[in-house]
C-alpha cells in the first residue's frame, strides 16, 4: 500500500531491492523475455573461401607465364609434351583418393573397436604398430613392398595407407575416450542401446577429432605419393624425379609447384568439411 511519503518521492527513485516506486495501482512494467540463443553453427568467413584460391591461383598463373617465356630444350619439352603433365597430375590425385578412402574405411572402425571394453587391451600394441608404419621412411617402407609385390601401383598403395594410418586412429581414439563418462551414463540411463550410444553420442562428439586426423593423412598422402614413382605408381613424383635425374629445372618446378599446391588445396578443402561437418552445437574454431 502506497504511504504519504512514498508520494513524495521523487520519480526515478528505487527501493532497497532495486525495484522503481509505484504509485496506487499502478503495475510494474512486464519485462521482455530475452531473446532465444542463436544456434551455433559453422561460421566460414570469406577470408577461408578466398585468400587460399587466389593465392594458388597467382601461384599457378605465375608459373605458367614463365614457362611461356622459358627456353626449353628437346629433353624439357619431350618431358612436358604429349599430355604428360595432366597424366602425372591425375595418377597423383587418384593415388591420393584411393589411399586415404582405405585409411578411413581401416582406421575408424579399427579405432572404434580399440575404445570397446572387449578390446581395450589391444589398443597398445595396434598403436605401436600404426607407430612403427609410420616411422619407418616411406621409401625404405616402398621398396621392400616392391620386393615382396612387384613393380606396380598395388605396391605404393599399400605403402601410402601404411604411412597416413596412424593419424586417423588416433584421433578417433582419442576422440571417442575424450566423452564425459556422465553423458555415456545419462544416455544407458534413458535406455539406449550400446550401439545407440556410439551412435548418438560418442561418434558425434569425436567427430572433430576424426576429422582432424582425415585432413592430416590427406596431406601425408599427398607428399607421400610423389614416392610412388620409384614403385611405378607414377604421379608427380615422374615430373620431379625426371628433372633431377636430366638436371632439367623447368620439370622440376613444375613438378614441385604442382604438388605444393595439390597439397595446400586439399588441406583447404578438408578443413571446410571439417568446418561443415561438425555437429551442430560444438564450438567451432575461430
Amino acid at each position: 500500500m502506497t504511504t504519504s511519503s512514498d508520494r513524495n518521492r521523487p520519480a526515478g527513485e528505487h527501493d532497497v531491492e532495486g525495484h522503481p516506486y509505484l504509485e496506487e495501482g499502478e503495475l510494474p512494467d512486464e519485462q521482455e523475455p530475452p531473446p532465444p540463443p542463436s544456434p551455433t553453427g559453422p561460421r566460414i568467413s570469406w577470408q577461408k573461401l578466398t585468400v587460399l584460391p587466389a593465392f594458388l591461383v597467382a601461384l599457378l598463373l605465375a608459373t605458367w607465364l614463365w614457362f611461356a617465356q622459358a627456353d626449353l630444350d628437346t629433353i624439357s619439352e619431350n618431358a612436358l609434351s604429349g599430355g604428360r603433365v595432366s597424366k602425372a597430375l591425375w595418377q597423383h590425385i587418384q593415388l591420393t583418393v584411393i589411399s586415404t578412402f582405405f585409411v578411413l574405411i581401416i582406421a575408424i572402425p579399427l579405432g572404434i573397436l580399440l575404445t570397446r571394453k572387449a578390446f581395450r587391451r589391444a589398443t597398445p600394441a595396434a598403436m605401436a604398430i600404426a607407430n612403427t608404419g609410420q616411422a619407418t621412411p616411406a621409401i625404405g617402407l616402398l621398396a621392400l613392398l616392391v620386393i615382396w609385390l612387384g613393380i606396380g601401383r598395388t605396391a605404393a598403395l599399400i605403402g601410402i595407407i601404411i604411412y597416413a594410418v596412424l593419424p586417423v586412429l588416433s584421433n578417433t581414439i582419442a576422440g571417442l575416450k575424450a566423452t564425459d563418462p556422465s553423458l555415456l551414463e545419462a544416455a544407458r540411463g534413458i535406455g539406449m542401446s550400446p550401439t545407440g550410444v556410439l551412435r548418438k553420442v560418442e561418434l558425434p562428439l569425436a567427430v572433430p577429432l576424426i576429422l582432424a586426423g582425415v585432413r592430416t593423412a590427406l596431406v601425408l598422402n599427398v607428399g607421400t605419393a610423389t614416392l610412388a614413382t620409384f614403385g611405378g605408381g607414377g604421379g608427380l613424383g615422374v615430373l620431379i624425379t625426371t628433372g633431377i635425374t636430366s638436371q632439367r629445372m623447368p620439370v622440376l618446378v613444375l613438378g614441385s609447384i604442382l604438388t605444393v599446391s595439390l597439397a595446400l588445396l586439399v588441406d583447404w578443402m578438408a578443413s571446410l568439411a571439417e568446418l561443415l561437418l561438425r555437429p551442430q552445437g560444438l564450438e567451432v574454431g575461430r
